[in-house]
């Protein structure tokens, strides 16, 4: 690296060439100042917010300082236009995921407080009772009950991968998750009990 050397001057493949011959991040800065607006509004057009594009921009240029030694490119910008769009997508698709787990979660919790009769015409109040008592229910749980809930529901880890963060078997990591959610269905039908009983006590 010359001391003083006006990087603009380089052009991307060049600046990507040196960085792979000498690992300096100062290339990586200057491909920074030329894209990272551009990152950014592709980012935006998935996520239609700032903050979340604004992460997502950090991590993808995080990501070049490895990506760019691994590979021999001869386009940098339409290069990187591609690993932007499949990291959007694959932040996309893991917040969609994560939500239908939350709804799945949800879902069953609300099941215990739903007329039996009348399924589908859970009433607003009840909605936002079981909505408001969920995160409590789960940090009400056995040690072991939550953290194998937390992670599947929230973190979106399979069995195996919960077994082998917890050092749970198998067998075990399902039976915490089995006896968590009924504990959970439990929690909040009592919770609900109580409050129902709340509101017609009179003083």
């Amino acid at each position: 690296m010359a001391k003083g050397e006006d990087y603009s001057i380089l052009t991307d493949e060049e600046l990507v060439e040196r960085y792979r011959n000498s690992h300096e991040t100062v290339y990586i800065g200057e491909l920074y100042q030329r894209y990272t607006h551009l990152v950014f509004g592709v980012c935006m057009k998935y996520f239609k917010n700032e903050a979340a594009s604004e992460d997502a921009t950090m991590q993808i240029f995080e990501k070049l300082i490895s990506e760019l030694k691994k590979h021999h490119i001869t386009a940098f910008k339409p290069w990187l236009h591609t690993v932007v769009k499949n990291h959007c997508m694959m932040l996309f698709r893991k917040g969609s995921q994560e939500e239908k787990r939350m709804a799945d979660l949800k879902k069953e919790a609300e099941g215990v407080v739903e007329n039996t009769e009348e399924q589908h015409l859970l009433e607003a109040q009840e909605k936002e009772f079981v909505l408001e008592h969920l995160k409590e229910g789960i940090d009400d749980l056995k040690e072991e009950q939550r953290i194998c809930i937390e992670l599947f529901y929230l973190k979106q880890s399979s069995y195996a991968e919960i077994s082998l963060i917890t050092g749970y078997n198998l067998n075990e990591v399902k039976s915490f998750i089995q006896n968590g959610k009924r504990n959970l269905k439990n929690y909040i039908t009592a919770k609900n009990e109580r409050a129902q009983k709340g509101q017609g006590d009179t003083f």
